[in-house]
């Protein structure tokens, strides 16, 4: 797979079939457009291609109003490459590329990466201000000789399902139905950094994340987690919040890993959120803490060893 970060510089000598998006989540409804978009290449012989965008539009726009993002690029770009897509474009959303019209835009697509034709959502728009949209598409695809394919809002229970959908999901700590959304456990990755060793004292050591704060958080409470490091996978249990208990200011992600005991500073790690199993929750003292997350391991123990690691962890 190709990976480039292109502002409309180069010109591909291949003709492509081009998805358009951000792809925040690779979720359900994205894989309906990147499936679509190899079906279409395959048939014809020529490169599947995505055009997203490096770094998300607000952040440029508006940074306040930009919201938490649910993977990182290096994650989307190893998700692209195993589902077998064939050219990734990560544009830079700046104030140039932000002024470019909605027919500028399409016209750039068609001479830059020789555009055989486009894949979209039923609510895609482009070029400046968002003022282009599907009909604006078409209209453009016919002038210019382009095929132009709408996809149909993927739906569960009528509930359309989108990144902002599943942030939602996340931060009310709806794992299940995120992560049935996402086709792939929420995942958060990291180095483990020092925490307050308060785990050591009740015989349950945990590892502590040092997470980049632009990226959506599951809501605070305790998770049943599955942790990927050094290539091995262990069953965790993940705190995120304060440790009301011990009156912790700072917000921290926790995860005790079953059977494991080594010292894992400033090495990275993956955890996956399986599931919720709790609210964070005040104890009167640290012996009914410690005895709490002898009955969460006791829980996580349980769980069948059934999640077919090797079809999400990345």
């Amino acid at each position: 797979m190709m990976i480039y970060e292109d502002n409309f510089n180069i010109k591909l000598k291949e003709e492509t079939y081009i998805t358009l998006g951000s792809f925040d989540g690779l979720h359900m409804g994205h894989m309906s457009l990147i499936n679509k978009t190899i079906e279409l290449s395959k048939a014809s012989n020529v490169k599947s291609m995505i055009f997203t965008f490096k770094n998300h539009p607000l952040t440029t726009i508006n940074e306040d109003l930009a919201p938490k993002l649910i993977i990182t690029n290096k994650t989307k770009s190893k998700l692209f490459e195993k589902i077998g897509i064939d050219i990734v474009n990560y544009t830079n959303f700046n104030e140039n590329f932000m002024k470019i019209s909605p027919e500028d835009f399409i016209k750039n697509l068609v001479k830059h990466y020789n555009a055989k034709g486009f894949i979209v959502g039923f609510n895609y728009r482009f070029g400046y201000k968002n003022l282009g949209d599907i009909e604006l598409l078409k209209n453009l695809g016919h002038k210019l000789g382009v095929e132009v394919y709408v996809m149909d809002p993927v739906k569960f229970n009528d509930e359309v399902i989108c990144s902002s959908r599943i942030r939602h999901l996340l931060s009310e700590g709806e794992l299940k139905k995120a992560n049935y959304y996402l086709t792939r456990p929420f995942m958060l990755e990291g180095k483990v950094i020092q925490g307050k060793q308060l785990g050591r004292k009740l015989h349950f050591p945990t590892i502590n994340l040092d997470y980049n704060k632009r990226f959506i958080l599951p809501r605070g409470g305790v998770y049943y987690s599955i942790v990927e490091y050094n290539n091995n996978k262990y069953k965790g249990i993940t705190n995120i919040g304060y440790n009301p208990t011990v009156k912790d200011k700072k917000l921290s992600i926790e995860t005790h890993i079953l059977n494991f005991d080594k010292d894992i500073y400033n090495e990275n790690v993956k955890i996956y959120f399986i599931d919720r199993i709790r609210d964070e929750k005040k104890f009167n003292s640290l012996n009914e803490l410690s005895s709490q997350i002898s009955k969460d391991k006791s829980y996580v123990e349980n769980q069948k060893n059934d999640l077919h690691f090797g079809s999400y962890l990345l």
